[in-house]
């Protein structure tokens, strides 16, 4: 599989330098794809920005997606023709954006997509995740049709979290390319 046919799909605010999406992307070549406003942004907006990559990758493609980024997946997958263009997605960390602190900076963004992905996922999620509940991303895991991962306490799974560029989360997505290789 092609570097740039792996996806990076920021949450919220986007991923900083010392994120490890941003760390892959820069010793992987895999391609981050860039929203028009990481600070408020718009379901529409992303839908039909993720829409505009997947499209113009030269073979199917494989989202690595990271908080708010896992909902926008789900709901990417709700509304398109083309989920065939994606052989799978790796989740981390999603967001719950219909918890009442969040609701109203992302009112867009809800309610979140409960149906099952039509692509193989692996969602990864930390017992101490301040923007999600443990048993929120099981349920979302399970909605979605997710291979489910217990990262134990690994807050957002983020740069905070101290995992530098994620070596076990290489080898899940490793795993997911693997397995879809397979299929």
């Amino acid at each position: 599989m092609k570097s740039k046919n792996i996806l990076i799909l920021p949450g919220w605010q986007g991923s900083g330098p010392a994120h490890w999406q941003s760390l892959w992307q820069a010793c992987q070549g895999y391609q981050r794809v860039d929203q028009h406003d990481w600070l408020r942004p718009l379901r529409g907006d992303w839908i039909a920005r993720l829409e505009d990559v997947v499209l113009s990758t030269t073979e199917p493609a494989v989202l690595v997606a990271h908080s708010l980024g896992c909902v926008l997946v789900a709901a990417w997958a709700g509304h398109t023709r083309n989920a065939h263009r994606v052989k799978g997605a790796l989740l981390v960390a999603p967001g719950d954006v219909e918890r009442e602190a969040l609701r109203p900076v992302l009112p867009s963004w809800s309610p979140i997509p409960q149906q099952a992905l039509p692509f193989k996922s692996t969602l990864v999620a930390s017992r101490s995740d301040p923007y999600c509940s443990f048993v929120r991303a099981q349920a979302f895991g399970a909605a979605w049709g997710s291979r489910w991962v217990d990262l134990g306490d690994a807050g957002h799974i983020n740069a905070d979290s101290g995992l530098g560029d994620w070596s076990q989360g290489q080898l899940l997505l490793n795993e997911l390319i693997q397995i879809e290789t397979r299929d």
